[in-house]
């Protein structure tokens, strides 16, 4: 009470006195000492005015830090997100470019040739749509749309793939295979968030609103087993579990993948895909022909079969007796009367 009846006594024009808790005034120290400021070489220097404009000054460096933090984890989640869907590194310097501009939505093209190890010329035109958060500063990719061109001068097949937060989105490469016509295998969740596996096609008959093929789903109910599908085939390499669970693996991203087959002992270079719409695989030549081959296990017994009785075909049956052949009555045919 002392303290606050001299402030308010002794102020006047030229002076003014505040009483504040002893408390603010340890605090305001404390920020002195934290500022590193030399005390020794001032004289006097108003302590709580020093004080305020040190926390300030610290406060606005500590969210700028923070914001270049949150920037930068912001910037390596959408880094590795381009990089597992397929998209590489490329655009690193790109992305942090268009993310300190600020904007609230950027995109960054993409332009590829395509193909499975087969010549062709399939140009691949892809735009990376990002959007920047309502409620935050973060960024996400949510979307790329896809233009096919498979022949110069003529309008591509277009799509747009979304990224999916909760399940597997479809990668650059799967895109393209299903923009081919060929089947993927995802790992996808329903709307109550239950994890499922199924194969998708695309629909070139049936759009949506937006433009976008309708994706047909073949679930695991529905039968079809890749690996049974394959074994009806004489092929190389599933007779090595490597290259076995390679060829699986390339099969189920929706690729177009080279295979050697065994016909007669003869070794030849074919490419396999699925197709789990009919529960088989489609078999193509060197020369990228459709080709109806195949070799089942019970063609193979069917041939060993063949071959005995080739063995025994210089041995003759001796006819059978009257007495021992089978009697067999004429069939009555049935006459209608118009």
């Amino acid at each position: 009470m002392d303290a606050k009846k001299y402030c308010l006594v002794m102020t006047n024009d030229a002076n003014y006195f505040q009483s504040p808790p002893v408390e603010s005034v340890i605090d305001d120290l404390r920020a002195v000492l934290e500022s590193g400021i030399k005390t020794f070489d001032n004289e006097a220097f108003e302590l709580t005015g020093f004080a305020k404009l040190f926390r300030e000054s610290k406060e606005i460096l500590d969210n700028n830090l923070n914001t270049n933090i949150m920037n930068q984890k912001n910037f390596e989640f959408l880094k590795d997100q381009l990089k597992y869907n397929g998209f590489g590194e490329t655009f690193d310097a790109e992305l942090r470019e268009k993310m300190m501009k600020g904007d609230q939505d950027f995109k960054i093209m993409h332009n590829g040739i395509m193909n499975n190890g087969v010549p062709n010329k399939d140009t691949l035109t892809v735009e990376l749509n990002f959007k920047k958060s309502e409620q935050t500063d973060m960024y996400f990719f949510n979307s790329y749309h896809v233009n096919l061109q498979k022949e110069e001068n003529k309008p591509g097949l277009e799509h747009t793939f979304y990224i999916n937060k909760d399940s597997a989105s479809i990668t650059m490469k799967e895109a393209y295979n299903l923009m081919e016509g060929r089947s993927v295998n995802k790992d996808l969740k329903n709307k109550e968030g239950e994890s499922y596996n199924c194969w998708l096609k695309m629909n070139f008959k049936e759009s949506d609103s937006q433009g976008n093929f309708k994706l047909n789903q073949y679930h695991q109910n529905y039968g079809y087993d890749l690996e049974a599908s394959l074994a009806k085939h004489s092929i190389k390499e599933l007779n090595t579990p490597k290259y076995k669970e390679d060829l699986l693996n390339s099969l189920k991203k929706g690729n177009l993948q080279s295979a050697t087959f065994v016909v007669g002992g003869t070794e030849s270079k074919m490419y396999v895909e699925a197709n789990p719409q009919f529960k088989t695989v489609n078999v193509y030549d060197g020369n990228m022909e459709r080709i109806n081959h195949r070799e089942s296990k019970d063609q193979k017994q069917g041939e060993s079969e063949g071959k005995s009785m080739k063995k025994d075909a210089g041995h003759k049956e001796e006819p059978q007796s009257e007495e021992g052949e089978k009697k067999r009555s004429p069939k009555k045919s049935k006459a209608k009367t118009l």
